[in-house]
């Protein structure tokens, strides 16, 4: 058995849900996870911000208009006058269950469950579409089995479990239909995995029931070599290591959520992204082989600021470095890139909210510089240091383009380099002339 996940704009429309339908059809008994219909948690999470702020009247009239599109997907989703009612009635106890909300005190709690329902509609829209077609289709409700831990990490052995014993309940279908992203708390509250959680959802999944594959269904025909935004003629990845693919998927590749990985890793499931609009193409596929050395693909990842702390203190300085880690960590905030001298350590991070406590604290140890709107460039492949050649490339490609850090060597997969914002494109396009060639 597989698992097949697709993404929002992959059920988007009354037409995307049946080429989707019929394309899951064609391809066995598998689990398929869906997101919500693109747009709908973005408009989900207005409501509550709506309703944080006491304005109920706000957040009524965005349901209404919410509830207004869902109307125009279902006259035009069924033929059927008896599962277009079905599918009113389904959905109409969603968008009454988000109106309720604002008739009481909103919290973090009430705005989870209002998030949850965008997975809940389109699982319920596709279940009745495939009903109304013939197909005998079980849905496994995410909330009765996907669950987080007291620290807010999957539970594995509880989804194992409960999983297992809701197939096992359901009994036998042509398809079991599930929810990405949502799950519930330790303490039984309705919660989710963030955003990109329906990624994360079909990893875990794929590892309790011993997948046979995870397909990540999306709008692109795999991971580019690439950003395709900027870079003309790039082209999708054949075959990437799951480390390769989840330094791409941190560092800027958005097809996938970097929380994908490890569950499919460690139980060596291959992930396989594919193209709802072009599903006959080949995809990347995502696995525990390691191909020869070569660089295989670039990403970007904005928003960087860089950090230096020079101290002359430094110089054999027993302890300096753990100092200078203890205050990120004090102040939860993590740490892309780290370069070191004698004198001095530069680091780079991707969240500002409690930059100026970290600034005042570090200026205890030295001169503190920082360097804002920066990019990351990260160059992926198997970069082994006996595998000559490969970083001396990246950086003579780069050699017109001012360089502020490179990381090389704490990772088998990874270059990166730090260069300013206004460089960014170019630094891209100059990469794929002179290393895709």
């Amino acid at each position: 058995m597989k698992v097949l996940k697709f993404g929002g704009t992959s059920v988007g429309t009354a037409k995307r849900i049946r080429d989707v339908a019929g394309l899951i059809t064609e391809r066995g008994k598998n689990i398929i996870v869906l997101s919500a219909m693109s747009g709908t948690t973005n408009t989900l999470v207005e409501i509550a911000d709506y309703l944080y702020k006491k304005n109920v009247a706000g957040a009524k009239e965005t349901v209404n208009k919410l509830q207004a599109k869902y109307e125009a997907v279902i006259n035009e989703l069924f033929d059927n006058e008896a599962f277009k009612a079905r599918a009113r009635e389904a959905l109409s106890a969603n968008f009454d269950f988000i109106r309720s909300r604002g008739k009481e005190i909103f919290t973090l709690f009430e705005e989870r469950e209002i998030l949850a329902q965008g997975e809940l509609m389109s699982t319920a829209l596709m279940a009745l579409y495939l009903e109304e077609t013939g197909v005998n289709v079980k849905m496994l409700p995410a909330l009765d089995f996907m669950r987080t831990d007291k620290n807010a990490e999957p539970d594995s052995d509880y989804i194992r479990i409960k999983l297992t014993a809701l197939l096992e309940s359901v009994g036998d279908a042509d398809l079991y239909l599930t929810q990405g992203y949502i799950c519930r708390n330790a303490y039984g509250e309705i919660d989710n995995l963030q955003r990109g959680g329906s990624d994360y959802t079909a990893s875990l999944i794929g590892a309790a029931i011993g997948a046979e594959e995870i397909q990540i269904w999306t709008d692109i025909d795999g991971m580019h070599n690439n950003d395709p935004r900027f870079v003309e003629g790039t082209k999708p990845v054949h075959r990437l290591h799951f480390e390769e693919a989840a330094e791409l998927a941190y560092f800027g590749a958005k097809i996938l959520h970097p929380t994908c990985v490890l569950p499919a890793k460690l139980n060596n499931i291959p992930v396989r992204l594919l193209n709802t609009m072009q599903p006959d193409a080949e995809g990347t596929l995502i696995c525990n082989t390691v191909s020869k050395g070569g660089i295989k693909a670039v990403a970007a990842k904005d928003n960087i600021t860089a950090i230096k702390i020079k101290s002359g203190r430094m110089l054999l300085a027993y302890g300096f470095l753990r100092k200078v880690f203890e205050i990120f960590e004090n102040h939860r905030t993590s740490i892309d890139m780290i370069v070191t001298s004698e004198v001095g350590v530069s680091v780079t991070v991707d969240n500002e909210r409690n930059l100026n406590h970290i600034l005042d604290d570090l200026r205890k140890f030295g001169t503190v510089t920082v360097d804002r709107d920066m990019v990351i460039i990260c160059v992926v492949g198997n970069l082994e240091w006996q595998n000559c050649g490969f970083e001396a490339a990246v950086v003579n490609a780069l050699r017109d383009v001012p360089v502020r850090m490179i990381s090389y060597g704490g990772s088998n997969y990874n270059i990166s380099l730090l260069i300013r914002k206004e460089d960014k494109v170019r630094a891209l396009r100059l990469l794929s002339e002179n290393i895709f060639k």
